[in-house]
């Protein structure tokens, strides 16, 4: 009987890390053994993950090897003048500059001038030397490398120079084109150190892999390297079923950014508590997640404080919950083309909620191609006023009728299943 194919993955965010960095890879592992591949997952022993989920070590498959070895992060040191500042900025909350206090504003600058590619790049000396001796030692040929963090490339990136290794690097998000790059305050130098790293990596790797197709068309601009999109996805999630609001709840669930600031959605949902007494006695914004103070401000500003619910980080099994329950779905993304390759992982367990999706984003943004073909919703850029005004207030009526229903096509390409199968035939070539 022939062995299963080892494949090493190399990943920071792992159980019991929360948020959606950690969801891509725990599932991949949990259905590679199904396609005859062992994987082996290298994480850090101590890190500093800016959300915890606990619930998520029970879904880690005891089919997986798992490797761990000791990090030393800055930002544990920084947490020290700052804990609260420090989980911000390590968790993707940027506040907007002219509302940066001085130490966030020191902080961003060390971020992205001191720490390149980023703040876990002390952990790529030991980890070549730990995992160099481990692949040796076990005969392992392939490894993948996920970022962010980048520097987990870097990892790869030597070990292909020392051992010849063919080498995956799976790009969860993309390294110098996404949106918070530009907040960190990068000097000239650090910006070409970043560039030139970036290029080292996309062209030494054997393949490299994309959760878009705006990411693959951007990176097939730096090198002659494959490029292979697989998307994240949705898993079959043990929740109970649920009961609909009562409320025509409208929920967000995920960290909301500065950035991510919708006044066009808040200039509606005020328009809409003001001129209908039935609308406004009925809805609620549920949050679900980080939130930045700037949102918060805005909702205060659009006199929405009193509809909203506040919910705060919740587990993931909770999160689905909320997602099954809630009368409609907000998928909000930063209004900048620099955002158009970023589909939000939530989408695909937004789609197969069965409740209708509201989707607010840049034109051409590859995520409301999704949502368009699979049914599930409806997209609108940033200047639609209108059309979401009245979008909104269609679903609001089919809440009132009960029939408030969305009818998916085709979500089953999706699955975190089929997207494992996608994957373990790319590491079989």
């Amino acid at each position: 009987m022939q062995q299963p194919k080892k494949l090493l993955i190399i990943t920071y965010y792992w159980p019991p890390a929360g948020g959606p960095g950690v969801q891509r890879w725990l599932k991949f592992v949990k259905y590679l053994p199904d396609f005859d591949i062992q994987p082996i997952v290298y994480v850090p022993e101590n890190p500093t993950y800016p959300i915890v989920d606990e619930g998520l070590l029970n879904e880690v498959s005891d089919k997986a090897i798992i490797l761990k070895n000791k990090i030393f992060e800055p930002y544990q040191l920084a947490g020290i003048f700052s804990k609260k500042q420090t989980q911000k900025i390590s968790s993707g909350i940027i506040p907007a500059a002219k509302k940066q206090s001085v130490l966030e504003k020191l902080l961003l600058w060390v971020r992205g001038n001191l720490f390149i590619p980023d703040a876990r790049k002390y952990w790529v000396k030991p980890s070549v030397t730990y995992l160099n001796k481990y692949i040796q030692e076990n005969n392992i040929d392939t490894i993948l490398t996920s970022g962010p963090p980048h520097s987990l490339h870097l990892i790869g990136l030597k070990l292909k120079e020392e051992l010849g290794v063919k080498w995956f690097a799976d790009f969860r998000d993309p390294w110098t084109t996404i949106g918070y790059h530009k907040a960190l305050k990068l000097s000239s130098y650090a910006d070409k150190k970043h560039k030139f790293l970036e290029s080292k990596v996309l062209n030494s790797a054997d393949t490299i892999i994309v959760t878009s197709k705006t990411t693959k068309s951007e990176f097939q601009a730096l090198t002659q390297k494959p490029i292979e999109v697989i998307t994240n996805g949705y898993d079959i999630e043990n929740v109970a079923k649920q009961t609909l609001d009562e409320k025509f709840t409208m929920a967000h669930i995920g960290s909301f950014l500065s950035d991510r600031n919708p006044k066009v959605l808040w200039e509606v949902l005020q328009e809409l508590v003001t001129e209908n007494s039935t609308f406004s006695a009925n809805f609620q914004l549920k949050l679900i997640g980080k939130i930045s103070q700037e949102i918060l401000e805005s909702l205060s500003n659009y006199n929405l404080e009193s509809y909203c619910n506040n919910l705060g980080y919740v587990s993931h099994t909770e999160a689905i919950a909320h997602q099954r329950k809630s009368q409609v779905l907000l998928l909000i993304e930063i209004d900048s083309k620099d955002t158009n390759s970023i589909i939000p992982g939530k989408l695909f367990e937004y789609m197969v909620s069965e409740r209708p999706i509201v989707a607010i984003g840049p034109k051409d943004s590859d995520f409301a191609e999704i949502i368009s073909s699979t049914n599930t919703g409806v997209f609108f850029t940033y200047s639609e006023k209108e059309r979401l005004k009245k979008t909104i207030l269609s679903y609001f009526e089919l809440f009132l009728e009960n029939k408030l229903l969305v009818h998916p096509i085709g979500l089953q390409y999706y699955s975190r299943k089929s997207l494992t199968e996608k994957l373990a035939n790319l590491i079989n070539h």
